[in-house]
């Protein structure tokens, strides 16, 4: 369910925005992207697993706030980002 060390490295390598970048607003989107799809396939096999789904859903309002505030402040930072993890289809 959870991301592997390896796994973490290659999300923020691919979404950093400078060399030691790992906590701007991009980075932590991809992360939380990363452990969302995890958690959808975890899903897949196990449905009544309630105590986790309450964990994702808490996920997917913590990308929503950051999603927001990106959108607010750099809009073309948004929509490249948008486009790049293929949400908001």
């Amino acid at each position: 369910m959870s991301i592997t060390t390896a796994a973490k490295k290659a999300v923020i390598e691919a979404n950093k925005t400078h060399d030691k970048d790992t906590g701007s607003p991009e980075v932590q989107v991809a992360l939380l992207t990363e452990r969302i799809q995890n958690l959808t396939e975890h899903f897949k096999t196990h449905p009544k697993d309630h105590h986790s789904r309450r964990g994702l859903l808490m996920l997917v309002g913590q990308r929503k706030r950051l999603l927001t505030y990106l959108r607010n402040t750099e809009i073309t930072r948004y929509r490249a980002l948008i486009d790049k993890l293929g949400l908001r289809k």
